[in-house]
């Protein structure tokens, strides 16, 4: 008699209670069982079916086997189910002896049967608690038959009557479909609420193993749909206090839509007061932003994201609720505990994002570092040579920036540095790496880019600085070096583009040379 398909000796994830809490719990139960019957016997001596020395020795028996299976399965902590079904074949097998052997239908002994019952169905499962019901009915009938045919002694010479049996077995059946409804309910709550906390341990799980914002976004947003009956779902959020954003959606929902949370509005509300609001629809004044990013939403549930005490976004949902039904406390319960690991992720992944990028980042002009440009230097580099294909790189000097410094300050100098970076940004290509490789250095790593078209870029570079609003004006002088003519490997890109550069220092300024062209002139 198994409770579960799903469950093991050890306690899976589908039991409600394990199977070692059963076994001795119901063993408890049947010292209880034994010492119910040995009293029995005694009160009724005179009056027994069987001798009270057979009522003992069959009592003994059944407590030494029962004890003698549990050691068995302490011992190998294998095929627990199969002992527990088992043992309830023979916890019927012997009640319904010890019922013929005290008494009959007059017997007490009956009615530990009712409570075997209702203590298998609780502890097991409905299921289990109906099967058994079945199983003692039959013994009963069982043991009627085997008085009518002589088989078993009648109690006192007289046969239980059907009507006696019928009674019995309508007050049984009663208590067993009533246990096993209050039980069905239980299970069912029990196997929702385990359901949910094991949805939210694997989401904690994804979390831990998810690297940036998008994809802790997207784990919430997966697990919210696939957990609580979600139509559409998207998580909105901002790192900065700005208008909040799609960072992940499921369903029909404009990505490119942003959100302002007004105080008027139904996220305002909900990000201000840090508390779940639930709508049937959304206002298109009130709301409008919303309202575009979720076209005709009904049935909307909007659950702050806070961490730290601060509230960085929401979740955003429809719920597929029946007309004239209510979303359960439970499920909102449980999406705001979704949320709130959600958020604290969210929180971190922007945290984490925020030191790579200052990591790899200029503090001064934004642009990226020394380290930055020599590792995609390197990874050009290595995808040109795997291949076949071509790539530049270019180093850069602003002229006269001593001067600057000198004449007009450090800051000024500073605010130059960060123009020049701002050009270079709005010039380069989207695939282009700009740089500032140290002091009043910059250089660029120019993917798929041959010398021909490296020089092309470098001249239009040197064109947009030189004619860039920048006070007081500045040019820069400009080597390249190209894979593979000039070198193979970053360091010797570099080498010979630093080459080129001080060549166009030397030549006058404000130009571009080749390493090619400084080769050939030496």
């Amino acid at each position: 008699m198994s409770t579960s398909p799903n469950t093991t000796t050890t306690g899976a994830a589908g039991e409600l209670v394990p199977i070692a809490d059963r076994l001795r719990y119901l063993q408890a139960f049947r010292l209880l069982l034994a010492a119910v019957v040995g009293l029995a016997a005694w009160a009724q001596r005179d009056d027994l079916t069987a001798a009270p020395v057979l009522v003992a020795i069959v009592t003994v028996g059944y407590l030494a086997g029962s004890l003698a299976v549990h050691g068995a399965w302490l011992l190998a902590r294998r095929a627990g189910l199969a002992a527990f079904g088992a043992l309830l074949i023979a916890d019927g097998v012997y009640l319904a002896w010890a019922s013929w052997a005290t008494g009959g239908a007059t017997s007490p002994v009956r009615y530990l049967i009712i409570l075997h019952l209702i203590a298998v169905a609780l502890l097991a499962s409905h299921r289990t608690g109906m099967k058994l019901a079945l199983w003692h009915s039959l013994l009963l009938l069982v043991v009627r038959y085997a008085q009518q045919a002589d088989l078993l002694a009648s109690p006192n010479g007289e046969e239980a009557s059907m009507e006696q049996l019928l009674a019995f077995s309508t007050v049984f059946w009663f208590v067993a479909i009533v246990t096993a409804s209050f039980s069905a309910v239980n299970e069912r709550e029990l196997r929702r609420r385990r359901y949910d906390l094991e949805a939210l341990a694997g989401m904690a799980r994804r979390l831990e193993q998810a690297s940036g914002s998008t994809p802790v976004a997207e784990v919430l947003v997966d697990h919210v749909r696939e957990t609580f009956d979600v139509e559409r779902a998207a998580v909105l959020a901002s790192a900065d206090g700005s208008p909040l954003r799609v960072l992940a959606h499921r369903g029909d929902v404009r990505v490119e839509a942003t959100v302002e949370p007004t105080p008027g509005s139904a996220i305002g509300s909900a990000m201000g007061h840090r508390a779940t609001r639930l709508v049937s629809h959304l206002d298109a004044e009130a709301d409008a932003d919303l309202a575009a990013a979720l076209p005709d939403a009904r049935n909307v549930v909007i659950v702050p994201l806070s961490a730290e005490g601060q509230a960085i976004g929401a979740v955003v949902l429809e719920h597929a609720m029946r007309a004239g039904t209510r979303i359960e406390r439970r499920v909102v319960g449980m999406l705001e505990r979704f949320a709130a690991h959600g958020a604290l992720a969210l929180r971190n992944a922007w945290l984490l994002e925020q030191v790579q990028h200052l990591a790899a980042t200029d503090s001064l002009t934004g642009l990226p570092n020394r380290e930055t440009f020599q590792r995609s230097l390197s990874q050009e580099v290595a995808r040109a040579g795997r291949t076949g294909g071509e790539m530049s790189v270019l180093l850069m000097d602003l002229d006269h920036f001593k001067r600057i410094n000198d004449t007009l300050g450090h800051q000024t100098g500073d605010e130059v540095l960060r123009s020049v970076a701002r050009v270079l940004d709005q010039s380069c290509r989207p695939f282009d790496t700009p740089a500032r490789y140290g002091g009043e250095e910059f250089g660029v790593v120019l993917p798929n880019t041959g010398d021909v078209e490296a020089r092309a870029a470098a001249e239009r570079l040197r064109l947009a600085i030189e004619e860039a609003t920048i006070d007081p004006s500045v040019t820069v002088s400009i080597g390249l070096a190209s894979f593979p003519s000039d070198g193979r490997d970053g360091d010797t890109l570099v080498r010979a583009a630093d080459e080129a550069l001080y060549a166009s220092k030397r030549t006058g300024r404000n130009r571009v040379t080749a390493a090619r062209a400084t080769r050939l002139a030496a």
